[in-house]
């Protein structure tokens, strides 16, 4: 069941998107070369306390940190830890907060240094992929309207799109109905409505699509070792359009 959230509502998610960014912003701004991803995830939970939210994935199903930080051909869901990042890499950050019961949910891929230009340009995709879906979130179009605009931006790039793993409502619960992937038929899928809430979430490969998790149960990396990028917005549906909750 799709959960539709008052205007009051939103303005409590609207809070937990804020501290989710802000946790995001803090975090990318310390990215540099020989910082570990454990110190990434020391700030952003420090910045989430400090703004009375908790963390929303430490703890999730057991998952061990606040970021999720997953490293060039890392997708998703890696774990911090005493990895030094390095001259050339990417890092994906993403990070949620709770306020009043309400999550918040962001991703941003980050460049290292000095980054290759086809990589520079698959995070540049990924993020014009997940505006064009940003776009769609307009009352009476179709959930997948906004998945065929996320898969139309990066297909037309010559990159794989992850389809295993999907953006999803979002709300007093971190995952909720409907679950929204970044490929699809346009015209298909429930229509879009005002208190709709939706996690918007490209996953881009530079490669193929196809991945597989690592041994420690988290880690999702591209299966031809190439890099991986990932943009994220929580997004509420409203009669004047789409707004991005996950802003400062």
């Amino acid at each position: 069941m799709i959960v539709r959230k008052s205007p009051a509502e939103i303005e409590v998610m609207r809070e937990a998107g804020r501290v989710s960014a802000l946790a995001l912003r803090l975090a990318g701004d310390a990215v540099g070369v020989g910082i570990t991803t454990a110190e990434l995830d020391r700030i952003a939970e420090e910045a989430i306390r400090k703004e009375g939210g908790i963390p929303a994935f430490k703890g999730y199903n057991g998952f061990p940190a606040t970021l999720c930080t997953s490293v060039n051909e890392q997708v998703v869901h890696g774990i911090p830890g005493p990895r030094k990042l390095r001259d050339g890499d990417i890092l994906s950050i993403d990070v949620g907060a709770i306020i009043d019961g309400y999550y918040g949910d962001n991703a941003r891929t980050f460049a290292v240094g000095e980054v290759a230009p086809r990589t520079l340009r698959l995070m540049q995709v990924t993020r014009q992929s997940l505006e064009a879906g940003i776009a769609r979130c307009r009352v009476g179009m179709r959930l997948y309207d906004v998945s065929a605009a996320v898969q139309q931006v990066a297909e037309a790039a010559g990159f794989g799109i992850v389809r295993e793993y999907v953006g999803h409502g979002i709300g007093r619960h971190m995952h909720e109905e409907p679950q929204v992937p970044n490929y699809g038929p346009a015209g298909k899928g429930p229509s879009l409505q005002p208190g709709m809430v939706l996690a918007i979430e490209p996953m881009i490969n530079e490669g193929g699509e196809a991945v597989r998790q690592l041994d420690d149960g988290w880690t999702v990396v591209t299966s031809d070792g190439k890099p991986s990028a990932h943009y994220e917005h929580t997004v509420a549906i409203t009669d004047k359009g789409p707004v991005i909750l996950t802003l400062e």
